[in-house]
C-alpha cells in the first residue's frame, strides 16, 4: 500500500516553515521523549539565518538534561548576549538545565513555572478549544495569584504572558491557569510511515506527546506538527493499536541520527525501559545500601508504607518522589514486599525500579506506561492512597519548600500536584542540611557533626505546599527525617518520635526556629532501622489481620 504524498522532509525545511513570534510547544521528560535533533537543528537554522525569532517555548516537564537539548540551546543563547531567538520560556522543571537558570536569573528571557501535571492537563484543554486549566492545585502556594502566579523572575512578572487567576465555582475557590496557544510543536516517536502514523515502542515514556501535537491543531489559528523519529515504516504496516499519534495530526516528519535518540540522560537504549523485557525486581537489580541516615529515613516511611497495606488489607499504589523517598523502592525490595507496595512514576510508569538523576523519569521492569496527564489524575484525583516526597524547609504551619531558593530555580516539577492530591504524604528528608557526620551504630543515631542548616524555619522561602490547605482537605501529613518524627496538626507541628541516642534539647529543639507541640506519648523510633539486618517487614504483612 502507498500514498501520493510523503511526510518524511529535511530538517531544514521542516524548520524553515515556523514563523517568527511563534509559541513552541516541546515534548520532553528530561530526555524521555525529547526531540532532541529538532531543538539543535533549531539553533543552527537561527544561528545561520537569524529565524525564527521571538519564540515562547512550553514544555510539559523539561526537554534537556545538563548541556543538551533546551539546555545547550539555552548556553548557546547565553553567549550571545543579544540572542532574540527566545522571549520566554514555560517548564515546570529546570532543575536539569542550568543555562536556562542562568538566562532567567540574569533576567534575559521570561521565566514561569507551573507543576508538571498542571502542564500536561493545561495541553489537553488547550487541545479541546478550552481557554486554559480550572483546578484547586496550587492554593496557598507560589503558583496562587495572591503570591507569585507561577512567574519565575522579574521580567516574567512584569509581562505576565503566562498567569494564573482566581474564581469561584459553586462557592468554591479555583485557580485558573492560562498561557498562549502553540501554532507549532516539537514531538518524538519511534518509527513513522509516510502518513505521518507515529509509533513509541522503543520510548520508555508516552508523556504528553499526542495532547502537545493536538493542541497545535486546535482551532482557533490551527497550527504545525514536527516528529522526529528513528526510523521509516511503509503505510499500512504498523499496528493501528500501537499508532500512538495518528498521521493527520503530524505536517512533517524528520529522520533523527541515533545519537539524538536517547531513552533518558544516560541511557541510549535498554528493553527493560521500552516494556520489551520485565525482570524480575529484586535486591540483585539494586545496588546494596549501607545502613545510614538515609537509609534510615527510607526505613521509616517505609514502615508508613507497610502500615497501609495492614490496614487496606492488600497492596498500595504510592508516588515516591526524587532523593531518599525514591530509596523506599530499594528498601521495599530487601523486604521483599515490592508487590505489596505498587510504585507509579509522574512520567507514566507503574512498577519497576525507577531511575534517578539525569533518568528520572523512566523505570526499569514497570508493568504498565500511560500517558502524564492520565498518570497525573491518579495524583490529582487523591487515587493513589500515599505520596513519600522530599524537603528543603518546613515551617511551623507544616509548609513546605522543597527545592527553591533565591539563586536557585529548579522549578516545582511534579511536586506540587502530588503533595496536594495525595490522601497522605510522608515527606522524607534529612533534618538539617550542609556538611555533616551522622554514624548508624549499635542501633543508635550518632550525631558527631551536625549540617549548619536549619531545614525547620519560622516561614519557608516560597510555599510549594500548603499545610493549613492540606489540614482543610483531611490529609494526613508526616514529616519524617533520620532523629525525629512529626505529624501536621490543626496547631502546628507534633513532635511524635525522636532516634536512639538523639539527646531532645541539643540534637533537635536547638537546631530548629521553631518549637514543636511534644506528644505526651513521646516516643523511641522503631529500633529495627537502626539496625543491619532486614526489619522482616514482609512478615508484618503476613501477620495482617
Amino acid at each position: 500500500m502507498s500514498l501520493p504524498y510523503n511526510k518524511f522532509v529535511e530538517v531544514e525545511y521542516a524548520l524553515s516553515r515556523i514563523p517568527d513570534n511563534s509559541v513552541l510547544a516541546i515534548s520532553g521528560f528530561n530526555m524521555a521523549t525529547t526531540p532532541e535533533y529538532l531543538i539543535m537543528k533549531l539553533w543552527e537554522r537561527y544561528r545561520d539565518t537569524g529565524h525564527p525569532k521571538n519564540l515562547f517555548i512550553i514544555s510539559d516537564t523539561l526537554p534537556a538534561t545538563p548541556n543538551r537539548a533546551l539546555d545547550f540551546l539555552a548556553r548557546r543563547l547565553y553567549e550571545e548576549k543579544d540572542q532574540d531567538l527566545i522571549r520566554g520560556m514555560l517548564l515546570p522543571f529546570i532543575g536539569w538545565a542550568p543555562w536556562i537558570q542562568k538566562l532567567a536569573m540574569d533576567n534575559r528571557i521570561e521565566l514561569y513555572s507551573w507543576s508538571i501535571g498542571m502542564a500536561a492537563y493545561w495541553f489537553r484543554e488547550i487541545a479541546s478549544g478550552r481557554p486554559g486549566l480550572i483546578t484547586y492545585i496550587g492554593k496557598g502556594t507560589f503558583l496562587d495569584p495572591r503570591q507569585d502566579g507561577g512567574a519565575v523572575n522579574d521580567l516574567a512578572k512584569e509581562r505576565r504572558t503566562c498567569k494564573t487567576s482566581l474564581i469561584k465555582i459553586a462557592g468554591e475557590e479555583y485557580i485558573f491557569y492560562e498561557a498562549p496557544k502553540p501554532n507549532v510543536s516539537f514531538i518524538r516517536g519511534t518509527t513513522a510511515d509516510e502518513m505521518g502514523n507515529i509509533t513509541m515502542e522503543k520510548e520508555g515514556i508516552y508523556g504528553t506527546v499526542l495532547a502537545i501535537a493536538q493542541a497545535s491543531k486546535a482551532r482557533p489559528n490551527p497550527g504545525m506538527v514536527i516528529a522526529q523519529v528513528e526510523r521509516e515504516a511503509r503505510f499500512g504496516s504498523l499496528n493501528p493499536k500501537s499508532v500512538h499519534v495518528p498521521g493527520p495530526l503530524v505536517d512533517y516528519l524528520v529522520i533523527a541520527p541515533p545519537q539524538y535518540q536517547w531513552q533518558s540522560g544516560t541511557i541510549m537504549f535498554d528493553p527493560r525501559i521500552s516494556g520489551r523485557i520485565i525482570p524480575p525486581i529484586t535486591p540483585n537489580l539494586l545496588p546494596k545500601m549501607k545502613l545510614d541516615a538515609r537509609k534510615v529515613i527510607a526505613r521509616r516511611i517505609a514502615l508508613e508504607m507497610v502500615r497501609l497495606v495492614r490496614e487496606r488489607g492488600g497492596p498500595i499504589l504510592v508516588n515516591l518522589g526524587i532523593g531518599i523517598p525514591a530509596m523506599v523502592a530499594n528498601v521495599a525490595a530487601e523486604e521483599g514486599i515490592s508487590d505489596f507496595i505498587i510504585t507509579t512514576i509522574e512520567s507514566g510508569p507503574w512498577g519497576g525500579l525507577a531511575l534517578m538523576g539525569e533518568d528520572f523519569g523512566v523505570s526499569i521492569g514497570p508493568f504498565a506506561i500511560i500517558p502524564m496527564p492520565d498518570m497525573f489524575t491518579n495524583y490529582e484525583g487523591g487515587i493513589i492512597d500515599a505520596a513519600s516526597l522530599g524537603f528543603m524547609q518546613v515551617d511551623r504551619r507544616g509548609n513546605v519548600n522543597p527545592s527553591m531558593l533565591p539563586n536557585r530555580i529548579p522549578g516545582p516539577g511534579g511536586f506540587p500536584v502530588i503533595a496536594a492530591g495525595s490522601p497522605r504524604v510522608f515527606f522524607g528528608g534529612g533534618f538539617t542540611a550542609g556538611k555533616r557526620r551522622i554514624e548508624v551504630k549499635d542501633g543508635k543515631l550518632l550525631i558527631e557533626e551536625d549540617g549548619p542548616i536549619i531545614k525547620f524555619v519560622d516561614e519557608v522561602y516560597k510555599i510549594v505546599f500548603n499545610g493549613s490547605v492540606a489540614l482543610e482537605m483531611g490529609k494526613e501529613i508526616k514529616y519524617i527525617t533520620e532523629r525525629a518524627v512529626f505529624s501536621l496538626t490543626q496547631d502546628g507541628l507534633l513532635l511524635e518520635e525522636i532516634a536512639p541516642g538523639v539527646d531532645l534539647e541539643r540534637d533537635l529543639l536547638a537546631k530548629m526556629k521553631f518549637k514543636p507541640m511534644i506528644s505526651d506519648k513521646l516516643s523511641l523510633m522503631d529500633q529495627r532501622i537502626f539496625k543491619e539486618e532486614k526489619m522482616g517487614l514482609i512478615n508484618e504483612i503476613k501477620e495482617r489481620g
